[in-house]
């Protein structure tokens, strides 16, 4: 993927030089919105849109208005000239960035205001508006604050531990993530939440939806980096690897534990592929319809 590097931007909160305030996640809690993953593997979940639902990145939203914004710990950045990971720090900062314009703009076209999240890059643990959470539950956005939290440790893991490398398989991890806060804006997860509490049963199979219609919000903005020139060839296979390597069933099996469909919280790898590639071709948010299909 052609990118530049931008100035700094207020979208991104860079605390990495700051000491490490990470606990594990509460076994109550969770946040909204990772791939989806099991235990062995990084991905514990938080569910792309501030849903419920376990996996991949996981920490429940049972949060009110009344939730305070952790602190800014002061001088936390590290000075470019001495940050190892420059490059992938600025490249995350670029594609949160420029998805965020996308949508920013996406929403004026319907007459609606969008709230931008911030990017919030640690390193080890760190302090949200969710709870405090290590590094182990790798990237997850968490609706109490509107923040996306992002460790760059793993996209490592991501090659290592489950095959997707590349620097779109990590645009599509960063994309998703931002697809939950979209759902937050539209009042999706809000209403997810509800039914859930409502129904428990339906638990499983909302949070599926919602972590589908974030997969395919993801292929909405790779389509805008598409029509506007920037993919390079091998960058959608990048995609659609790591979206496959997080399907409920590929790290159930991975996990050596049996697949159970019924556990499923994030949706199978032909699904999660399958509504990225909705959405990258035409780039409509209307195509992204998860929860009005008879079977996704």
């Amino acid at each position: 993927m052609r990118w530049r590097r931008m100035r700094d931007t207020p979208d991104v909160i860079d605390r990495r030089g700051a000491r490490s305030g990470g606990l594990p996640i509460p076994g109550g809690v969770r946040a909204g919105g990772g791939l989806g993953i099991v235990g062995f593997l990084i991905f514990l979940a938080i569910t792309l849109i501030g849903g419920g639902g376990g996996t991949a990145f996981d920490v429940d939203n049972q949060f009110g208005d009344q939730v305070q914004v952790p602190g800014e710990p002061g001088s936390a950045a590290i000075p470019p000239e001495q940050d190892p990971e420059r490059d992938l720090r600025d490249f995350s900062a670029y594609v949160f960035t420029k998805a965020q314009d996308d949508w920013e703009q996406a929403f004026a076209e319907q007459g609606r205001s969008y709230e931008r999240a911030k990017l919030v890059l640690y390193r080890d643990g760190v302090s949200t508006g969710c709870g405090s959470a290590s590094s182990a539950v790798g990237p997850f956005y968490c609706p109490a604050d509107q923040r996306v939290y992002l460790d760059l440790g793993f996209y490592g893991d991501m090659a290592s531990r489950l095959g997707a490398q590349g620097d779109f398989a990590w645009a599509y991890v960063i994309a998703h993530e931002v697809g939950h806060h979209v759902q937050g804006r539209l009042g999706t997860s809000q209403e997810v939440r509800r039914l859930s509490s409502q129904d428990p049963d339906e638990a499983n199979e909302l949070s599926v939806r919602l972590e589908l219609q974030a997969d395919c919000f993801s292929g909405v903005w790779a389509h805008s980096v598409y029509a506007a020139g920037d993919l390079e060839k091998g960058d959608v296979e990048e995609a659609t690897t790591a979206a496959a390597a997080v399907g409920d069933d590929r790290l159930q099996s991975r996990a050596g534990g049996r697949v159970d469909p019924d556990s499923f919280t994030h949706g199978t790898s032909e699904q999660r592929t399958r509504w990225f590639e909705q959405g990258r071709a035409a780039g409509e948010p209307g195509d992204c319809d998860t929860f009005s299909a008879d079977e996704v």
